[in-house]
């Protein structure tokens, strides 16, 4: 995958699903690279759905396909 296409699918992840709650609030830059980290490590995966045309970073350990 195109560098920049995955820096845009990772940052569109964490906009819809990051909210911050924790005592210090974290950069989109840093929440981005912790899912790129996630993702090279094989913590995280991305998943594609055939029925809606979309693709979506998942744990693995919740990955059932």
């Amino acid at each position: 995958m195109d560098p920049e296409t995955l820096d845009n699918l990772i940052e569109s992840f964490v906009l819809r699903e990051g909210t911050d709650y924790g005592e210090h609030e974290r950069s989109l830059a840093d929440k981005v690279a912790d899912v790129k980290q996630q993702l090279k490590r094989g913590e995280a995966v991305l998943v594609w759905s055939e029925l809606h045309e979309t693709v979506n970073i998942m744990p693995r350990a919740l990955f059932n396909g």
